[in-house]
């Protein structure tokens, strides 16, 4: 799973365009869970919301963007990149109009699934579309930069929950609308980028095109045997089991800091900031060696921070002390052993016209499992908070 090619020095304009603009998937993805986190807690009272409230929505929304990356996956190996994360960044803002306006609970369950679907449409295609415009050495370089934009979302909605969490459902309102806003600015963007060269030309070859020994083209049944189907479980593990931990402590952060640890939302959202500066700098060097042989002993300097972050309130039992601890081993383990990896892997492994039907599938399978976990994860916290750091321990 490792690249011997070293990575050029320069990245065409026109690369970095598409890995911004189609990176600012993965902004919109943190942010969406993120802030939804803190705007449930915010909502609560107004709206009346019960924990089975908050653990429904917080599913609903996992598995709106697992059911949304096998559709939009999968229609962008069939129809194309471009087409696809255009049209579902407008559904993306639809959902979140419903949020920013919400004056009830349905509205919040509508604005939740359509936000998730569309989201999870979004995020298999944009990163097909960022590795087949990178040039020859740079694929990983440029899939790990939305991994740095992944951080950027999730330090825009803890800035924005700090500066926002006390005014009560206006500022939850307004955590939405800073998503709306920023999903209106990159649709106008995006709609300069092209087709994906890599992607036409597949197009253009099938069936005729050998992976491995194999006939390609875009059937699924490819994905079902040899090699192809090892990559799929091999991937969708890694990440489902990564990301139950990193989803569940994402978006029930500040419900764990207020309603385990005894802080206030406000304070849970500045002590939240305390592990991005680490994480940005990780990003940055995951990016540097993440075409690089040396990745993968930066990949196990990861791992090791990941799984004793998580080992600390176990052990010393939990605290504001030591759920800090954990988030700020979290923030620098988790560039080089989480999500950023998973991306990469699942450019350089899977051919064209099945990358994003491959991407779909594992991270569908990913938000399922979260999906399911979050809709219990309020009441485990209130019963023991112990148990659920226990159950997401890597």
């Amino acid at each position: 799973m490792t690249s011997s090619t070293p990575a050029p020095a320069a990245v065409p304009r026109a690369a970095w365009r598409t890995a911004v603009l189609g990176g600012m998937a993965s902004y919109m993805d943190a942010a969406t869970i993120v802030s939804t986190g803190t705007a449930l807690v915010l909502f609560q009272p107004a709206l009346g919301l019960t924990p089975w409230d908050i653990g429904a929505l917080s599913a609903l929304l996992t598995l709106g963007l697992a059911i949304g990356a096998l559709l939009g996956g999968r229609l962008g190996d069939l129809l194309g990149r471009r087409r696809v994360f255009t049209v579902d960044l407008v559904v993306f803002v639809v959902g979140l109009a419903l949020l920013v306006g919400a004056v009830n609970t349905p509205m919040l369950y509508a604005g939740v699934v359509i936000a998730g679907l569309a989201m999870g449409a979004d995020i298999p295609t944009s990163l097909a579309l960022i590795a087949e415009e990178a040039p020859r050495g740079q694929r990983g370089r440029l899939v790990a930069f939305s991994q740095l934009l992944w951080v950027g979302g999730i330090i825009g909605a803890v800035v924005f929950s700090a500066l926002f969490s006390g005014l009560g459902t206006l500022g939850a309102r307004l955590l939405y609308a800073h998503m709306l806003v920023v999903a209106l600015v990159v649709l106008v963007l995006r709609r300069r980028l092209v087709e994906s060269q890599e992607w036409r030309a597949a197009r253009a070859e099938q069936p005729a095109v050998e992976v491995e020994g194999a006939i390609s083209g875009s059937s699924l049944r490819h994905l079902m045997r040899g090699p192809l189907l090892a990559a799929v479980v091999a991937t969708g593990l890694y990440y489902g089991i990564g990301n139950l931990a990193a989803n569940t402590f994402g978006q029930f952060q500040t419900y764990l800091f207020v309603n385990v640890a005894g802080t206030s939302v406000t304070s849970a959202s500045l002590i939240g900031l305390l592990g991005f500066p680490v994480g940005l700098v990780g990003a940055v060097v995951f990016m540097r060696v993440a075409d690089r042989p040396s990745r993968m002993r930066w990949f196990a300097f990861g791992a090791v921070l990941l799984c004793g972050g998580t080992a600390v309130p176990l052990v010393f039992g939990i605290s504001l002390t030591t759920l800090i601890i954990m988030a700020l081993a979290s923030g620098l383990g988790g560039p080089f052993a989480g999500e950023a990896i998973y991306k990469v892997w699942s450019q350089e492994l899977f051919p064209t016209l099945l990358r994003g039907s491959a991407q779909g599938i594992t991270i569908a399978f990913t938000r399922i499992l979260a999906a399911a976990f979050a809709f219990v994860t309020p009441a485990i916290a209130a019963a023991n908070a112990s148990a659920l750091i226990g159950i997401c321990s890597r």
